[in-house]
């Protein structure tokens, strides 16, 4: 008789988690390999691997393997979930692995198959795929499978990805490639471009965390930046303001608002109805950027929601669906 071990995996951008079919949360690491140049060999994943990207001597590359959300690393992600897998549970030889595994909502078939593979390369035998705004729309707890409306934003690392969800389908949805990582890249570029500084990633995310917002709040502040002078090549430093923050995000932050706009748009009167009622669930780790929630409910004129555990949500959902797949 083979024993049956079930694992819902929210392989995100910047964190994969991994959730048992009871909902407890057993990985939650960054979504990071570092591996050794020469042997292909993976040295670490997830937390120790984190802490080596932009301090790795030549023979050893710490590197990210999804990006966007989708595979852009097949090897590697595949020895990255097998760590994980490995990590969260011993396996023996008579238990069979059963995996459900969030996606983007707008993933392609190619994609789709890239994600299957990589799950049975790390020793998955089943494996089931769910669009990630419905695994948080399980997650947060939404009345899915019922005849009404509801809708989720789920903000991550690498995507956005908008839905409305009814009778266990997803009605409407969109999915655009902003999330952390492109709030990142805007502090990156214009430091570079408007104070020929040069800063690495680790770097700008610490400036996001601590001054990044979607509006104005109380308690702005600013805080000092270290890295490289273009011109002399020199370690050098300066100050950022939250003001000066808030600019650089206006135009990812404003993607976002469109999107979720351009969503309600299309979405059919007696849903938009039960929307007004029920308000946006707004998850996912950007979904937490200061004054997003209100710069949403201003624009939609929607209340927006954003549940307990937000960062969690996806993982959740897919425990959700382990439990109704039996």
């Amino acid at each position: 008789m083979l024993f049956s071990r079930d694992i819902g995996i929210d392989l995100g951008t910047s964190n994969t988690l991994i959730t048992d079919k009871k909902g407890h949360i057993i990985i939650q690491e960054p979504s990071v390999v570092a591996v050794d140049v020469k042997s292909k060999r993976v040295l670490a994943t997830g937390d120790e691997a984190k802490t080596m990207i932009g301090r790795t001597p030549g023979s050893i590359v710490a590197v990210r393997p999804i990006r966007d959300g989708v595979i852009a690393d097949f090897d590697m992600t595949a020895d990255m979930i097998h760590d994980f897998i490995y990590r969260s549970s011993k396996r023996n030889m008579f238990t069979k692995t059963r995996v459900v595994i969030s996606v983007p909502a707008d993933v392609t078939e190619v994609e789709r198959r890239a994600v299957e593979d990589a799950a049975r390369s790390a020793g998955a035998q089943e494996v089931e795929l769910i669009e990630a705004p419905m695994a948080a729309a399980l997650g947060a707890g939404l009345p899915v499978y019922e005849a009404a409306g509801s809708m989720i934003v789920d903000i991550g690392g690498g995507t956005c990805d908008i839905a409305v969800v009814s009778l266990g389908g997803i009605a409407s949805s969109k999915s655009i490639k902003i999330g952390g990582d492109a709030l990142d890249e805007a502090i990156v570029t214009y430091m570079k471009k408007n104070h020929n500084l040069l800063i690495g990633e680790r770097t700008a995310e610490d400036i996001k965390i601590k001054l990044g917002s979607a509006s104005a709040y109380d308690g702005e502040g600013a805080m000092e930046v270290r890295g490289r002078n273009l011109a002399d090549g020199l370690p050098n430093s300066m100050e950022i303001t939250s003001g000066e923050v808030r600019e650089i995000l206006f135009e990812p932050v404003n993607s976002i608002v469109n999107a979720v706009k351009e969503t309600l748009e299309v979405t059919l009167p007696e849903l938009a109805a039960d929307i007004i009622d029920r308000g946006i669930y707004l998850t996912g780790g950007t979904g937490q950027l200061r004054g997003l929630r209100e710069l949403l409910e201003m624009h939609t004129k929607i209340p927006v929601i954003i549940p307990d555990r937000p960062t969690e949500c996806v993982a959740l959902g897919t425990s959700v669906k382990l439990r109704r797949a039996r």
